[in-house]
């Protein structure tokens, strides 16, 4: 199994989705989260973080309110947004750093 940081070096576009199971804007997400992976499938990954179990990565990259998306590409930071988005957006910030 990949770690974290393997996955995040990686060459392709990574969205992280950083959540919480108590946070009822994660629980809306989620659906959107979801379809995201399957529609990007191949072209960029995507994983959900929940913060509560990876306290230690949540605090590596300042996670301060859920849900919180990033993207990661060799193991940069690429974008970062909190609350709630539109699908379409968060599908074309992932695209903007495919190659």
């Amino acid at each position: 199994m990949e770690s974290f940081k393997e996955i995040i070096n990686g060459d392709i576009p990574v969205l992280v989705d950083f959540f919480a199971t108590w946070c009822g804007p994660c629980k809306t997400m989620h659906p959107t989260i979801e379809a995201l992976g399957k529609e990007l499938d191949g072209k960029a990954r995507v994983l959900k973080i929940d913060i509560d179990k990876n306290e230690a990565v949540a605090n590596q990259f300042q996670i301060q309110s859920v849900p919180t998306f990033m993207i990661f590409k060799k193991g940069e930071v690429k974008w970062r947004s909190s609350g709630v988005m539109d699908k379409e957006a968060l599908k074309s910030q992932i695209n903007s750093f495919a190659d």
